[in-house]
């Protein structure tokens, strides 16, 4: 596979339940509203997906969580270095069984202060932050925003854009030549 970056791959908790209707929730003991996500099915979808990887010090297990640390850049780039294989793990319902955490010595983490219906879009997330971290993802380190000065405007032709009676030109800045000046503007120094 010359040239692959990343592969990301599934495991569907469902597929790894021994309940004829393939359930993977239970009712929560000590009662309460909602279901949990049953231990046996994800820690069989996780060995699965581990498999036999000889290095299981370069292999860091997440559980999506709103109570977990947040996630952020420093992070991304940290795994992107540290880790050769990430299994993020997705809950529903009021979450997962927490002998899966304890089993797997897996880490909470979370997207923001705030509550989804599962965890799969924050497990997107993650997998873009770090991907973009992996050498070679982008088409050059530059892209990277984290190491460059940007004031977050960018701009490309046509240098007027014409929009509903109006006209909307490029800085004047950008397309004098003077980089210098450019890098300034980037910056945010020049204004």
């Amino acid at each position: 596979m010359t040239g692959q970056k990343i592969k990301v791959s599934y495991y569907n908790p469902r597929d790894y339940s021994s309940d004829t209707k393939k359930r993977i929730d239970d009712r929560p003991y000590g009662g309460g509203p909602g279901m949990v996500m049953r231990a046996e099915p994800i820690l069989k979808a996780w060995q699965k997906a581990v498999g036999r990887k000889k290095n299981h010090g370069k292999i860091k297990t997440f559980i999506m969580s709103p109570r977990g640390e947040v996630f952020n850049q420093a992070k991304a780039k940290s795994y992107a270095a540290k880790y050769e294989h990430i299994v993020l793990i997705c809950g529903r319902y009021e979450g997962i069984d927490d002998r899966v955490r304890q089993i797997l010595k897996a880490e909470e983490i979370s997207v923001g202060e705030y509550v989804l219906t599962g965890g799969e879009l924050p497990a997107l997330t993650i997998i873009d932050a770090v991907a973009r971290n992996i050498p070679g993802v982008l088409g050059t380190f530059e892209s990277l925003e984290d190491e460059r000065d940007t004031n977050g405007q960018s701009f490309t032709r046509p240098e007027v854009l014409k929009y509903k009676s109006k006209e909307y030109s490029v800085p004047a800045v950008l397309v004098n030549g003077d980089h210098k000046a450019i890098d300034a503007w980037r910056s945010g120094k020049s204004r």
